[in-house]
């Protein structure tokens, strides 16, 4: 079963010692030279040299490790997956590209593996992908010859996570989550940033990147793994210490709140705008707080911003003191995040009484702008030209503190007058739901679909088409652009909520009330607890709106199911007589049955057990969103239990 077929050395292969082309099955390549020993694109397997890393002026490592594999020819059943596998044991890799070629060739690439715990067994290494496209042709054959594989002699998980890591990167580059985990799995075998550097050809700066992303909580991970948060989304997250990761994943929880994704996520990881260590006027090798490191970017940012601003702003007023003292009329500081257009400014010198403005940017950049008055003050001089002492500038009535006073107070009165008028709280709310502010986000769902057949088939079911045509009613009476794709976030007018209330308020509360349908259903979100309780309360019937004869019988995949299908729609004794046929026979009977073709009669508004209110499955296997969501929701429509009173229970 295990007959040797020579020996061979194995290194570590460097970017550049890997293959400039890729066969177009995803395999490489190995072949006999003249004398029959293996040969891997020409090169004997026993000649190839460690990688050019090592000798490329780096110092390379103090010591090369090698590893001598013997070739061996082994039974598929004796084969599992490591562990240490880069890609994993659990989840069936992608076959797509590689079976064709083993289909046609055989396995020509050996697998690597290591002797496994069980006597005889051996774990494979690298090869999970050739190894599951060996396992698909054996269940369609009946039997396949053994696979060639190159036993490693058992040594440490590292060195076996190496071997994984770099047979992988030479062929199927790993997802940014795999490899990231692969390489915090070799920190914590004792290999360094460097040594990790130098054995697959990247710099250290790459390294660490991959790392930061290995230090994220493992639910974050696998949000990105599952396309649920983007790349922004996820580099920023690498920003944020253990505990804003978890309370980042609280907010994602949380039905009530907004978690902030993309830009947003970086100005709430630093209690607003993200600050750079570069604007600071202060120095930095002296501050008191903490400054993190972007490894995906090239600034450092501050982490806490009021320990930035204190700090900030006493060097701002030592460089006013200094302004001041060397004779300049004023030192005026500008209003934070408040621009200095200079067209609204004239020059004047500093020996015509010019002053210094300073301008603060909410990112901390500071702008000292010398020589300059307002043009108020300009006119003012000019008309004072007869000699006359010029006014100095008049003190604002209004401070901060009374200000904040006087706003605090106006928004209680108005906050307490909206409880007499519901009509006007109505319409404000639809223009806030709508336009957004500060403290209003509305998101539309997206109805993101699988696949072109899956949203086609959604895109023109009448349920779709009602909404979208009931939508379009409400732009035209909202005065909307006709082109809006939807009623929230539709209005683009100057005067934002204030303008669109003052649309809202022309209209009748019945037009009004009519809006707010759409407004929900723009923002109901697709596979949620809601969407099942809806169903249930409002009694929507699907066999109203739903009919498909194509695409849904082409999901249907799983025999057990596709038999219950059938069975439910066609009868049990047809399920019965075709559980032996293939599933495309049983799905050409479902769709017979539903389109009433080839001699079989049309069963009339069918609905699966999956679309009714609540819904129910074929099997006892689970795994159906909505069923387990509807049972989450059953309890609120249990009928409540009534207590008989004192005098109910002595009639009785």
């Amino acid at each position: 079963m295990a007959v040797a077929s020579g020996r061979a050395e194995w290194s570590s292969l460097s970017s550049e010692a890997r293959p400039a082309a890729r066969n177009p099955f995803g395999v490489l390549h190995i072949r006999s030279d003249p004398s029959g020993a293996p040969c891997l694109h020409g090169e004997p397997l026993r000649s190839l040299s460690p990688p050019t890393p090592l000798s490329r002026g780096c110092g390379g490592l103090e010591e090369h490790r090698r590893q001598v594999m013997e070739l061996k020819h082994i039974d598929i059943a004796h084969l599992s997956v490591s562990p240490v596998n880069m890609r994993g044991i659990t989840k069936k890799p992608d076959l797509t590209n590689i079976l064709p070629s083993v289909r046609a060739r055989g396995i020509l690439v050996p697998l690597i593996v290591r002797p496994g715990a069980e006597d005889g067994g051996y774990e494979i290494v690298a090869g999970k992908r050739r190894y599951h496209a060996a396992l698909t042709i054996a269940e369609e054959c009946g039997d396949i010859d053994p696979l060639p594989c190159a036993v490693m002699e058992a040594g440490d998980d590292a060195a076996a996570l190496e071997a994984s890591l770099i047979e992988n990167i030479a062929r199927l580059d790993p997802d940014e989550i795999n490899r990231c985990e692969s390489f915090t799995r070799l920190v914590r075998e004792g290999r360094s940033v460097e040594d990790i550097g130098l054995t697959f050809g990247l710099t250290s700066l790459q390294v660490k990147r991959t790392l930061a992303i290995g230090n994220l909580l493992p639910r974050i991970r696998n949000f990105y793994r599952a396309e649920k948060i983007d790349v922004v989304t996820m580099r920023h997250l690498t920003l944020a210490s253990k505990a804003q990761q978890r309370d980042w994943l609280a907010l994602v929880d949380c039905p009530e709140k907004h978690a902030p994704i993309g830009t947003q996520l970086k100005a709430w990881l630093f209690g607003g705008s993200a600050i750079a260590a570069k604007v600071a006027m202060f120095d930095v090798a002296n501050y008191a707080g903490e400054i993190i490191s972007d490894l995906f970017g090239e600034d450092s940012y501050f982490a806490c911003a009021d320990t930035f601003w204190t700090a900030q702003m006493a060097e701002v007023e030592k460089q006013a003191s200094f302004y001041r003292e060397t004779g300049w009329s004023e030192v005026v500081v500008m209003e934070r995040g408040a621009y200095f257009n200079s067209w609204e400014y004239e020059r004047c010198p500093k020996k015509k009484d010019g002053n210094v403005f300073v301008s603060v940017s909410h990112r901390g950049e500071v702008g000292f702008h010398e020589g300059y008055i307002t043009m108020k003050e300009a006119r003012q001089r000019a008309k004072g030209e007869t000699g006359s002492d010029t006014p100095k500038p008049v003190r604002l009535e209004v401070s901060a503190a009374l200000g904040n006073y006087i706003d605090l107070h106006r928004h209680a009165a108005v906050r307490a007058s909206l409880l007499s008028e519901p009509g006007v709280a109505l319409r404000m709310m639809v223009a806030h739901a709508i336009v957004g502010s500060p403290l209003w986000r509305v998101d539309v769902e997206r109805q993101r679909a699988a696949s072109d057949a899956i949203a086609e088939s959604v895109e023109l079911s009448e349920s779709e088409v009602a909404f979208d045509k009931a939508r379009h009613v409400v732009i035209d009476l909202l005065r909307f652009d006709p082109e809006t794709p939807t009623v929230v976030g539709g209005y683009d007018g100057e005067q934002g909520i204030a303008g669109l209330f003052v649309r809202l308020a022309a209209l009748s509360d019945e037009a009004v009330m009519s809006i707010l349908p759409i407004m929900m259903g723009e923002a109901l979100a697709v596979g949620s607890a809601e969407v099942d309780m809806l169903g249930q309360l409002l009694g929507t019937d699907m066999r109203a709106c739903w009919q498909d004869t194509a695409v849904l019988p082409d999901l249907i995949r799983d025999k057990q199911l596709l038999t219950a299908v059938v069975a439910e729609v066609a009868g049990a004794d047809v399920a019965e007589a075709n559980a032996g046929a293939t599933a495309k026979v049983q799905r050409g009977i479902l769709v017979d049955c539903l389109t009433g073709s080839n001699g079989r009669a049309k069963v009339e508004n069918w609905l699966p057990k999956w679309f009714a209110f609540p819904p129910s499955g074929y099997t006892e296997r689970g795994g159906i969103g909505c069923v387990e969501r509807s049972g989450r929701m059953a309890a609120f429509f249990a009928p409540a239990e009534i207590e008989e009173e004192p005098a109910m229970r002595e009639a009785a």
